[in-house]
């Protein structure tokens, strides 16, 4: 990378760092401002991200951005109106009993300058949803959005410049090498969304400067079907949320396991529910293309390798040809997948499904409990039952939704993080606010104190009170 490049990105950050030690505490009502200006942005260029998106993509549904983009991040812009006053009120807290008449509080401050590095697959909502809570919290913000939706990042790039001075909230155009010097600035924390390897190579960059990270990854997320299961309500919601940006979802099932006299016709019905919720693919606005084409020529390569070493592929619109060009793929679900196949052993990121039958509950969470820690687990079966507890139980994952996909995203009452290989931190409403906040403990010790018998010179009455410290604390 050129130094002066680098020279540019430290610029920037030394300009917001010095406007943040001017102000190191914005109040409420410059937070709501800055809030509100971003949902204006939002408002004013919203049809335009529709279609830069979609021209990034080749092909991208319309109505999927209006809902899973713009929808859900004005619902998370509200939310933070709405309790932000309360999200910022320092709070008393309990003081124990031997520190009376002294009390507790804590204050949530600003962390100062805050980086986000954005990915490609929803590239409005996941730039700006974590920059929502970043300033919500009273930092200045840098985003660095992926530069495989160019279009996308310019638009956003000149809006957020007409909407906020470069020390408040500015976007940094790059490529690769731009994001990797990006991760190596000294920011005070730094929050990035991408793919489990790109995500140790950031943490490892911020280590460097001690700076904390958010990291938003992925994984193989699984989907458990019981054998309580609706069957076909089951394959419908899987196959909408597989088929959703045609698989391009950090939260999308990755797999299905199902049982071993429910995986065929589970598997069956699934591909039907694809032929009905698209009809179509060459010509339907519904379904995305595939964001490039090398990411096209990934998932190509894996159903080759999967047909070479024997699984059956259910391509429900095999017979509709599709141009190689428009990067639009078949959705296929997999049967009789092996655990070396390029499709078991990474993230999919496509509108490909493995299901997988297993033989008893027992050897399903085990296969759970063996793969890396998910973003997300989905339980398909009568919630009431026994064995739903008991993979709520035995199982970790970022999030869970049960007798659904994807859903549990979109709650700004939860937080939504992962844990291991698919992620460390959260954020979305309050836990995005205190992501984003020291939460500053605070304790005043009046004049007239039971602390002051602690001091020296000790003797017996320091003995005495040390004897009832230890019969109160």
């Amino acid at each position: 990378m050129k130094s002066d490049c680098i020279e540019h990105l430290h610029l920037h950050l030394q300009s917001q760092r010095a406007a943040y030690l001017r102000e190191p505490f914005p109040g409420l009502e410059q937070r709501l401002d800055r809030l509100r200006r971003l949902g204006e942005l939002v408002a004013e260029h919203g049809e335009a991200f529709v279609d830069r998106i979609s021209a990034d993509f080749g092909q991208r549904s319309a109505h999927e951005t209006r809902l899973y983009e713009l929808a859900v991040l004005d619902a998370t812009l509200r939310h933070a109106v709405k309790h932000l006053p309360q999200w910022m009120r320092t709070q008393r807290i309990k003081t124990a009993l031997h520190f009376l008449p002294g009390s507790n509080r804590l204050m949530p401050q600003p962390l100062g300058v805050v980086g986000v590095i954005a990915p490609w697959n929803y590239p409005v909502l996941l730039a700006l949803a974590p920059v929502v809570a970043a300033l919500a919290a009273g930092n200045r913000v840098m985003l660095k959005p992926s530069e495989l939706t160019p279009r996308t990042s310019q638009l956003l790039a000149r809006a957020v410049a007409q909407y906020f001075a470069p020390d408040e909230f500015t976007v940094i155009i790059g490529d690769a090498r731009t994001a990797q010097a990006f991760a190596g600035l000294r920011f005070d924390h730094l929050f990035f969304t991408g793919s489990t390897a790109i995500g140790r190579q950031v943490a490892q960059q911020a280590a460097a400067n001690l700076t904390p990270v958010t990291l938003e990854l992925g994984g193989k997320s699984p989907a458990l079907v019981h054998d309580s299961t609706d069957l076909p309500l089951t394959a419908e919601r899987l196959a909408h949320g597989k088929l959703m940006n045609a698989g391009q979802t950090c939260v999308a099932p990755d797999y299905v396991l199902a049982p071993k006299s429910l995986a065929k016709p589970l598997a069956e019905a699934i591909a039907a529910a694809m032929k009905r919720l698209y009809p179509t693919l060459a010509h339907n606005p519904d379904y995305s293309s595939i964001v490039s084409p090398r990411h096209y020529a990934r998932l190509q390569g894996m159903l080759v390798e999967a047909k070479a070493m024997g699984a059956q592929l259910l391509q429900p619109h095999k017979a509709e040809k599709l141009d190689p060009l428009a990067r639009k793929l078949h959705p296929t679900v997999v049967l009789k997948s092996k655990p070396e196949m390029q499709l078991r052993r990474e993230e999919i990121f496509g509108p490909i499904l493995p299901v997988l039958p297993y033989d008893s509950l027992d050897a399903a969470i085990d296969h759970i409990q063996r793969e890396e820690r998910p973003l997300a687990l989905y339980w398909f079966g009568d919630t009431r039952h026994a064995d739903c507890q008991r993979v709520l139980r035995e199982t970790h994952a970022g999030g869970v939704t049960l007798n659904d996909c994807i859903w549990h995203l979109g709650q700004e009452e939860q937080p939504f993080g992962g844990i291991g290989a698919s992620g460390q931190g959260s954020y979305h409403g309050e836990w995005g606010f205190r992501t984003f906040s020291k939460d500053k403990p605070i304790f005043h010790n009046p004049p007239l104190a039971a602390t002051k018998l602690l001091q020296p010179p000790y003797g017996a009455l320091f003995d005495g009170m040390l004897a009832l410290l230890r019969r109160i604390a």
